[in-house]
C-alpha cells in the first residue's frame, strides 16, 4: 500500500504541492502558538539583580482558583522583616538580606529626570548589591554611610553625567529632590548590566525613605496632597501582617516591619537543604521558597502577567489557527484526491475495497504531509521568536522573558495536522470508494449532477447558526460579545463551503441563462464550466470567502471596539489635561493641593489603575474574574462623568467600589449589594457598591474607591492627575509653567488627539492585527496553490477544446472569465456572510449599523482576492497551452 501510494504521488507533484503548503503552512502555526503557551507556563526570567541569591523568600505573587489558570498578581506583596533575623540563623545561611524597592530617580545638572531602570522600584538598601552575585561585586568606591550618600549603577550615571565622589539630586518617594554625594559606582566597567540598575541607599536610610521602619508614618496615605512623610521598615525587626492580610493602608502601617523578599546566601552544597529546612518553617504561611530559575520571577512581580498574557494569547490564537489550518488541508486535499479519481475509480475496477481505497488515498496524503510537516515545525520555532520579539518591542512581556523550547509543540502539530490529514483524506475519498465500481469509472471524469442535499442542509444550518451567533454583541458590549462577531464570520464561511457546490451550482445556472443569447464563445464555456464543476469551484470559493471574512471580521472587530471604547473614555473625560511623572515613579507628594492652588483651575482628581480579580456565583459555580479596574476618590465626578445610573461617586469612600451596568447585570451587583474581590496584591476583600455607570468599556467593569486601594499597590504614589481649568488661556499656561517648575512632571491633554486608524491602537490589537496577517498570507498562499493545482488537473480538458477548434487565446479568455466569476463569487458571498455580524457589531457598540475600521482594507482585499485568482489560473494555463494537444 505504501509503495503503491508513493508511486501515485510521483504523478500528482502539482496537487500534493498544495498539499504539502498547506500542511507546512498549518505546522508553523501551531508550532508557534505551541511554543507561546509553553512558554507562558514554564518560561522564567533571569534571576537579574537575585543572581548571588541561593534560596529566595517571597509572596505569591499568583491568585489560583480552583479549576482556572493562575492569575498573575502585578503590585508587589510584601512579607515580614522579622524572617531576616530568624532565617539568618539557620545551619548553612551565611548572609540573609531582606530586598526592598521604592521610588527613586536622579536629576542630572539641567533638572531633568534619569530613571535608573522602572523608576517606581529603582530604590534599594546597600545590603541588596550583596544578593546581585558578581554583578554586584564591582564597586568603585565604598557603600553609602549616613543618610547624605548613595550608589549609583554605572549605566545610569553615565547617563546623568556624574561620577564618583560627585553630588547629584535625588526624588525618592514623591519627596522634594534632595542633594546626596556619590560614594560609589557598581556595575562592571563598559557593561549595561540590569543586575545593578537603581539607586542605593544606606540601610537605615532606605528604611526610612520607603517607610519601612513605621517611624513617620502618621497621616500619609499615598494621596499626591498628603503633606506628611512615611516610611515602611527595611530592616527593622518589628511584626508585619502576613501576606494577603486586609486593611488599608490609610498611614501607611502595611508597610510597616516588611520587606519585598529575603535572599538567602549559603555554604557550597547546602542550598537543597536549607531551601527544604524553609520550606518546612513557612509552610502554611502562603510564602514561597525558590531556587534556581525561579528566582528571577520574584524579583518582578509583572513577569507572571506577562506569562499569562502568553498562555491568553496562545488559547484565543489556538482556535482559529486550528480551524483555519484544519479547513485549508482539508480543502487542498479534496482538490488533490478529485484529481486522482479516475485512478482510484479504475483500481475499483480491479478489484480493490472500499477500504483499501481509503487507505490508499490516506497513505498518499499521509506521505506529503509527513515531508512537510518538519520544515513547517522549524519555521513554526522562528516564528514564535518573531511573535515574542513582537511583544517585547510593544512593552507586553518583559525583553529578558525568553522562550521556552521543547520539542512538545513539534509533536502537537505533527498529531494534530497528521489527525488532519488521515481524515481529510479518508472524507475525500468516501464517495468514490463507496461507488461501484462501473460507476465509479463512468463518473471519474465528471462530477455529480446534483450536490448533496444532505451536505447542503447542514451548510444553511451552520450558516444560520453563525448569524444567531452575531447577536451577542447587542446584548453584552463587552469584549467577550464582540469575539463573538469574528468567530460567526468564520462558522459562516465553513457553512458556506458545506452549501457551496449548490450556490455555485445555481450561480452558474443563473449566469447561463443570462448569457444564452449572444454572449461569445469564452463567456459561454466560462458560465458552462461554473456551473458543469460546481464542486470544483466551490471549494476554490469557500476558501477564498474564508480569508475575505476572516480578515474583515477580525479586523473591524478589533477596530470597532477600539472606537466604541475610545468614544466611552472621551465622552466621560471632563478634564482638559493630564499631569503625570513617569520617570519618578508616581507623582511627587503635595502635587495634587499645588495643582488645586493653580489660578484657573477648576477641578483636579488622582487617577490611577490596578488590577482586581472579581468572583462571583454564576450557575452555581464560584467564578474569577480578573480584569483592569480603575482607582478613583469621591471628588472624581468633576473631572470624569461615567454616566451613572444609579447611586453616586460621591460616596466613593472606604471599601466601596462603582461597576458598570454590564456587570451589575451579570453578576447581580447592584447599589447596595457586596461583592467579594481580591485586589492586586492578593489581598480578598469585599466591598460594597455605591454606584452603577454606563461607560464600562472605556473605564472598566469596576471601579475602587482610593481608600480601599491604598496600601496595596506597589507604590503609594498617584499614577496621574486629571485637571479641569475654566478654560481660558492663561489657566494653561499657569498649569504648563507649574508643570516645567517640577522636575518630572509631564503636562499632556487628558484624551490625546486621535490620529485615525489603527495608529491609536494599543499593544494587544497591534498583536492580533499582525495574527491576522500571519492568517491571511497563509489562507492566499494555500489559495494560490489550490488554484495552480486545480488549474493544472484541467489538462486534458484544454487539450479536448483545442482539439476541438478552440483557439488559444479563446482559452485564456475563457479561463480570465471564471477566475472573474469566481472572485466575484467568492467576494459577494463574503460581503454577505461578514454584513450581518459587523452590523450587530456597529449597531451594539456604536449605536449604528455599520462598524468602525479603515475605509480601504474591503476595496484593497477585493484587489489582493481578484489578483490571486486571476495570476493563479493565468500561469498554469500559458504553461499547459504550450503543450501540444494530442
Amino acid at each position: 500500500m505504501f509503495r503503491t501510494a508513493t508511486r501515485m504521488a510521483g504523478h500528482r507533484i502539482t496537487a500534493l504541492i498544495a498539499v504539502a503548503c498547506a500542511v507546512l503552512g498549518g505546522a508553523a502555526l501551531v508550532t508557534a502558538t505551541g511554543v507561546l503557551a509553553e512558554s507562558g507556563l514554564r518560561s522564567r526570567l533571569p534571576a537579574g539583580r537575585l543572581a548571588g541569591a541561593d534560596v529566595v523568600i517571597a509572596a505569591d505573587q499568583e491568585f489560583r482558583a480552583p479549576g482556572e489558570l493562575p492569575t498573575a498578581l502585578v503590585e508587589r506583596r510584601r512579607i515580614p522583616s522579622r524572617l531576616v533575623g530568624e532565617l539568618a540563623g539557620l545551619p548553612g545561611v551565611t548572609a540573609a538580606v531582606g530586598d526592598i524597592s521604592f521610588p527613586a530617580a536622579l536629576l542630572d545638572s539641567r533638572g531633568r529626570v534619569v530613571a535608573a531602570g522602572d523608576p517606581r522600584v529603582a530604590g534599594h538598601g546597600w545590603s541588596s548589591t550583596r544578593l546581585a552575585g558578581t554583578a554586584g561585586a564591582h564597586v568603585d568606591g565604598s557603600a553609602p554611610a549616613g543618610a547624605g550618600e548613595v550608589a549609583v549603577d554605572r549605566a545610569t550615571a553615565a547617563a546623568a553625567g556624574i561620577a564618583k565622589g560627585d553630588s547629584v539630586r535625588v526624588v525618592v518617594d514623591g519627596r522634594p529632590a534632595a542633594p546626596y554625594r556619590v560614594s560609589a559606582l557598581i556595575g562592571a566597567p563598559g557593561a549595561q548590566d540590569r543586575a545593578t540598575r537603581g539607586v542605593y541607599f544606606a540601610d537605615p536610610t532606605a528604611a526610612r525613605l520607603s517607610g519601612r521602619d513605621g517611624a513617620d508614618d502618621t497621616g500619609r496615605t499615598g494621596r499626591a496632597d498628603d503633606t506628611g512623610r512615611a516610611g515602611v521598615a527595611g530592616g527593622a525587626d518589628v511584626s508585619g501582617a502576613a501576606p494577603g492580610s486586609g486593611g488599608a493602608d490609610s498611614a501607611g502601617g502595611a508597610r510597616a516591619g516588611t520587606v519585598d523578599l529575603v535572599g538567602l546566601r549559603t555554604e557550597p552544597g547546602a542550598e537543597g537543604r536549607v531551601a527544604a529546612e524553609v520550606r518546612a518553617r513557612l509552610a502554611g504561611t502562603g510564602l514561597l521558597t525558590v531556587t534556581g530559575a525561579d528566582r528571577g520571577d520574584t524579583a518582578e512581580p509583572g513577569a507572571g502577567a506577562s506569562r499569562s498574557l502568553l498562555v491568553l494569547l496562545a488559547g484565543s490564537l489556538s482556535g482559529i489557527v486550528l480551524l483555519i489550518t484544519g479547513f485549508v488541508t482539508a480543502s487542498a486535499l479534496a482538490v488533490s484526491i478529485a484529481g486522482q479519481r479516475r485512478d482510484l475509480a479504475l483500481m475499483r475496477a480491479v478489484g480493490a475495497t472500499p477500504g483499501q481505497i481509503r487507505r490508499l488515498a490516506a497513505a498518499q496524503s499521509t506521505v506529503v504531509a509527513a515531508v512537510a510537516v518538519v520544515p513547517g515545525a522549524g519555521l513554526g520555532y522562528l516564528l514564535a521568536g518573531q511573535f515574542r520579539r513582537l511583544l517585547a518591542d510593544r512593552g507586553v512581556v518583559p525583553p529578558g522573558l525568553p522562550l521556552t523550547f521543547s520539542p512538545l509543540p513539534a509533536l502537537a502539530a505533527v498529531l494534530l495536522l497528521g489527525l488532519t490529514v488521515q481524515v481529510s483524506a479518508r472524507c475525500s475519498a468516501w464517495r468514490t470508494s463507496r461507488m461501484p465500481a462501473t460507476e465509479a469509472v463512468a463518473e471519474s471524469r465528471s462530477e455529480p449532477r446534483d450536490p448533496s442535499r444532505a451536505r447542503t442542509r447542514a451548510g444553511i444550518v451552520v450558516v444560520v447558526a453563525a448569524t444567531a451567533m452575531s447577536a451577542l454583541p447587542l446584548f453584552s458590549r463587552t469584549l467577550v460579545g464582540a469575539t463573538a462577531t469574528s468567530v460567526a464570520g468564520i462558522v459562516g464561511a465553513i457553512g458556506l463551503a458545506l452549501a457551496g457546490p449548490a450556490l455555485v451550482r445555481g450561480i452558474g445556472g443563473a449566469a447561463a441563462r443570462a448569457t444564452r443569447s449572444g454572449s461569445s464563445a469564452p463567456t459561454w464555456l466560462a458560465t458552462a464550466n461554473l456551473r458543469a464543476y460546481a464542486l470544483r469551484n466551490a471549494g476554490i470559493v469557500s476558501t477564498l470567502a474564508m480569508a475575505v471574512v476572516f480578515v474583515l471580521t477580525y479586523t473591524f472587530t478589533q477596530t470597532t471596539v477600539l472606537a466604541a471604547t475610545d468614544r466611552d473614555t472621551r465622552a466621560g473625560t471632563l478634564a482638559e489635561q493630564r499631569l503625570t511623572a513617569p520617570g519618578l515613579g508616581g507623582l511627587p507628594t503635595g502635587t495634587l493641593a499645588a495643582v488645586r492652588r493653580t489660578p484657573g483651575v477648576s477641578a483636579a482628581a488622582p487617577v490611577g489603575t490596578t488590577t482586581v480579580v472579581w468572583q462571583y456565583r454564576q450557575f452555581g459555580d464560584t467564578v474569577s474574574e480578573p480584569g483592569s479596574a480603575t482607582i478613583l476618590t469621591p471628588d472624581a465626578s468633576d473631572v470624569l462623568d461615567l454616566d451613572v445610573r444609579a447611586g453616586a461617586l460621591d460616596r466613593l469612600t472606604g471599601a466601596t467600589v462603582a461597576v458598570s451596568d454590564e456587570a451589575a447585570r451579570t453578576r447581580s451587583a447592584g447599589v447596595g449589594r457586596r461583592i467579594s474581590l481580591v485586589l492586586g496584591d492578593g489581598t480578598r476583600t469585599e466591598a460594597t457598591v455605591v454606584a452603577v455607570y454606563e461607560r464600562g468599556l472605556g473605564f472598566g467593569p469596576v471601579v475602587l474607591s482610593g481608600d480601599l486601594a491604598a496600601g496595596h499597590t506597589t507604590t503609594r504614589l498617584d499614577q496621574s492627575l486629571l485637571v479641569r481649568t475654566d478654560g481660558t488661556r492663561a489657566a494653561g499656561q499657569h498649569l504648563a509653567a507649574f508643570a516645567a517648575s517640577r522636575p518630572g512632571l509631564v503636562l499632556a491633554p487628558a484624551e490625546p488627539p486621535s490620529t485615525g486608524g489603527l495608529r491609536d491602537a494599543p499593544p494587544e490589537v497591534w498583536i492580533n492585527l499582525v495574527t491576522i496577517v500571519v492568517l491571511l498570507v497563509y489562507l492566499l498562499l494555500s489559495i494560490a496553490n489550490k488554484l495552480v493545482a486545480a488549474t493544472a488537473q484541467r489538462r486534458t480538458e484544454l487539450a479536448a477544446l483545442r482539439l476541438n477548434g478552440t483557439t488559444p487565446r479563446q482559452i485564456r479568455a475563457m479561463m480570465r472569465r471564471e477566475a472573474a466569476m469566481t472572485a466575484a463569487t467568492a467576494l459577494v458571498t463574503a460581503l454577505l456572510l461578514s454584513a450581518p455580524p459587523l452590523a450587530l457589531l456597529g449597531q451594539g457598540f456604536l449605536g449604528r449599523p455599520w462598524p468602525a475600521g479603515p475605509a480601504w482594507l474591503l476595496p484593497g482585499l477585493a484587489a489582493l482576492v481578484t489578483v490571486t485568482a486571476f495570476v493563479t489560473v493565468e500561469l498554469p494555463t500559458r504553461r499547459t497551452l504550450r503543450t501540444p494537444p494530442v
